[in-house]
């Protein structure tokens, strides 16, 4: 399973190790992702979802039906 939030997009991105002496190595900066399970109560249902902390403030803002609209409207969610 990638490392990809079904909320927000935030993927896995790369950059450097730099150490005192300025020698730069590549790294990974992995997202802070959850999985967690919300309910639908338009449908009744639970899903379960992997979500960055981003995205928990994204459902809590807005709600978990509209985020989940909006993620499936720019491709990061699939029903």
């Amino acid at each position: 399973m990638s490392r990809i939030c079904e909320i927000t997009g935030k993927k896995v991105i790369t950059g450097n190790n730099v150490s005192h002496s300025n020698i730069k190595t590549k790294r990974r900066f992995h997202p802070n992702l959850q999985t967690k399970r919300f309910f639908i109560p338009e449908t009744g249902e639970w899903v379960t979802l992997r979500v960055s902390a981003n995205g928990l403030r994204t459902i809590n803002k807005n709600g978990i039906s509209v985020a989940l609209k909006d993620a499936a409207a720019k491709g990061f969610y699939k029903a």
